[in-house]
């Protein structure tokens, strides 16, 4: 039961008083300690009157309706519409933010679109969307917001699906997702020196959720990596990453490989040539990923889904908009029979390439 302090203040409950007068946030592994009216790092979470209050339940960057495959994710009811919003500030740090105008944001007036978590499910269900994504900032900053409209989707028979770092400490983390229909991590790198130095965080938090999803949980998931060049792109860590990826998670997870552009406090790299996002594809493969994708770049045979068993083309994709589909009824292979991990409806959605801005 959501406790509010204000209209768009709520209680929270992962914290605790520390003996100096402080008190200590344990949603996230930063483990902020704070002062009386202090903010943390993600700048949503405060110390207010002696307990972690959220400050932005309720209040909105905007909300859009997107491709499912825009989050990315392929094998999640791939054709269909998802109602996506987000809200502000985030609990990483990361230096190339491709979201920075949303997810480091301090002018929480800038916020100007306001919804309760009962009027988004109604809307994305008036949308004719199949699913409501937690996005464009992490939803772990504002976990209490995204767990109401969560809820809320769920007696409407919407998908929930959340975008996400993954960095968010174990307890929370189980609320969180027993909400969640589907996920895209952000596995943003493979060495601790690239989480420590460049995202403000740790790796090893990252990997907990990851196990923790796929052993502990039915939520789909994919994973996704930002490929900058000179950082997380060499063959030795590419190698690491995918070949722990199967060995821990399985080859049906899906991975995404997308294309850089300088942004935030990371203008001095070069845009992600294509070839380095085709050979963290063929890399994964070459280890057993079965299912390898680029993003950011138009490239229609590295997009689509192939049966691992026979090769054949099972979704074609030129960006968001599907072509072939030679898959059954029940998600197998027209051509061998063999089962395509995911979920998928009868038929491909058609919504497409389109955003559509919406007003609540």
């Amino acid at each position: 039961m959501t406790t509010f302090i204000t209209n768009d203040t709520v209680a929270t409950h992962y914290w605790h008083l520390l003996d100096d007068g402080r008190i200590q946030c344990d949603l996230c592994p930063r483990f902020c300690k704070l002062h009386e009216g202090q903010r943390g790092l993600c700048f949503v979470r405060q110390n207010l009157q002696q307990q972690i209050v959220m400050t932005s339940y309720g209040r909105s960057s905007g909300f859009a309706i997107d491709p499912i495959e825009k989050k990315p994710l392929n094998h999640f009811l791939p054709g269909t519409a998802i109602f996506s919003f987000g809200t502000a500030g985030c609990n990483l740090a990361c230096k190339f933010c491709q979201n920075w105008d949303i997810s480091k944001s301090r002018e929480m007036d800038t916020l100007m679109s306001l919804a309760s978590p009962d009027l988004i499910a109604k809307t994305a269900l008036e949308q004719g969307c199949s699913s409501v994504a937690y996005t464009y900032n992490d939803p772990v900053v504002f976990h209490e917001y995204a767990i109401d409209t969560a809820q809320a989707c769920r007696e409407l028979g919407l998908k929930s699906v959340a975008v996400s770092a993954g960095y968010v400490c174990a307890e929370p983390r189980v609320e969180f997702y027993r909400w969640m229909d589907a996920a895209n991590i952000d596995l943003k790198a493979f060495s601790e020196d690239f989480y420590y130095k460049i995202t403000g965080g740790h790796l090893q938090p990252v990997l907990e959720t990851l196990l923790y999803l796929k052993h502990e949980t039915q939520v789909w998931f994919e994973l996704t990596t930002l490929i900058i060049p000179g950082e997380n792109d060499s063959e030795a860590e590419l190698e690491a990453m995918t070949q722990w990826v199967v060995e821990n998670l399985g080859p049906d997870v899906p991975m995404h490989f997308t294309a850089f552009h300088p942004d935030w406090k990371m203008i001095d790299k070069p845009h992600t040539p294509t070839s380095s996002l085709l050979n963290a594809r063929n890399i994964a493969i070459k280890n057993g990923v079965r299912y390898a994708y680029v993003g950011n770049v138009h490239d229609k045979l590295a997009e689509s889904t192939y049966c691992h068993q026979c090769g054949e083309l099972l979704i074609g994709r030129d960006w968001y908009v599907l072509s072939d589909w030679n898959l059954d009824a029940g998600g197998h292979c027209q051509f061998c029979g063999t089962k395509c991990a995911g979920l998928f409806n009868p038929k491909p959605g058609d919504w497409g390439a389109k955003r559509q801005a919406v007003r609540l």
